[in-house]
């Protein structure tokens, strides 16, 4: 009976010490496979990041987002050193297409040790999902802040990973769709399907259909020129087509800042709202 006691406490103690000495990684999603090393990356005034390999708009402005979201999760104001090695180096085997397909290999391995950090990844997708998760990485110590050593290989077990937004019955403003967008791309989701009409309201210009928006939305609805700056801005593509007797207008393309981590769907049917669009237009039947 005692020796069982005793390998019990012995079992518990040597848990505490094992827990003590690696850090919970508080990782959302759980990636693939996680190794976790000896030691701490600080992060300090210093930090700094090096892009090697292929670059796309989408790359180049993810690092910068990555920055600037890293130093107001510490606050701290980065002043690297000229001519010291990057803190964090990037890697991309390849740049992505003007549009985000299905089927992207989004994998990554990213891999922290005490003295720098490296991500590669076959394309610059991948390469920003391991930026997402080394934001995720970073905890505040009793040193300051640092990321624990880790190697993380990682790729999504879903080609589609995506959310609905329906701003035709809660319409919501330009700066919170970004947000969602933000928050999406934080947990590597990839899809944004706008739902932009319905009964409820028509939440878009029409140049072609003025009074769809201008009796349709009490007042709450995207004018062209935002919505095609913030959806289809540089390589975005807007594609129609007709199914039958409903018309249909998708929107595939990036934010003002050449995102394309995201693919966003912006629908607009004249079937969602029959309802409405009939007491506006009675000739489509």
């Amino acid at each position: 009976m005692r020796t069982l006691a005793l390998m019990s406490f012995l079992f518990v103690v040597t848990g505490l010490a094992v827990c003590q000495a690696q850090p919970q990684l508080n990782l959302m999603p759980l990636p693939a496979s996680v190794q976790q090393g000896s030691g701490m990356l600080p992060v300090t005034r210093s930090f700094s990041v090096n892009v090697t390999g292929a670059r796309d708009p989408a790359l180049e402005a993810g690092v910068q987002r990555f920055v600037a979201q890293l130093s107001r999760q510490t606050g701290i104001p980065f002043r690297p050193k000229a001519g010291a090695a990057a803190t964090l180096t990037v890697h991309a085997g390849k740049a992505l297409d003007a549009v985000l397909k299905l089927g992207e290999d989004e994998s990554y391995q990213l891999t922290v040790t005490d003295s720098g950090a490296q991500i590669t990844a076959p394309t610059t997708l991948g390469a920003l999902h391991g930026l997402q998760t080394f934001l995720q990485l970073v905890t505040i110590t009793s040193s300051g802040f640092a990321a624990p050593a880790v190697t993380i290989k990682d790729q999504p077990r879903f080609p589609w990973r995506g959310t609905l937004i329906d701003v035709s019955r809660h319409f919501i403003s330009i700066d919170v769709l970004n947000r969602n967008l933000d928050g999406m791309a934080a947990v590597k989701m990839n899809v944004l399907h706008w739902h932009l009409s319905d009964d409820q309201g028509f939440r878009v210009e029409s140049k072609t259909f003025p009074r769809l928006a201008a009796m349709g939305s009490e007042g709450h609805y995207y004018t062209t020129q935002p919505v095609m700056v913030c959806w289809l801005s540089g390589t975005g593509k807007r594609r129609r087509s007709i199914h039958g007797r409903r018309r249909e207008w998708s929107l595939f393309g990036d934010r003002p800042n050449a995102r394309r981590d995201l693919q966003v769907h912006g629908q607009v049917r004249r079937g969602d709202g029959k309802a409405f669009s009939r007491r506006l237009f009675p000739h489509w039947r």
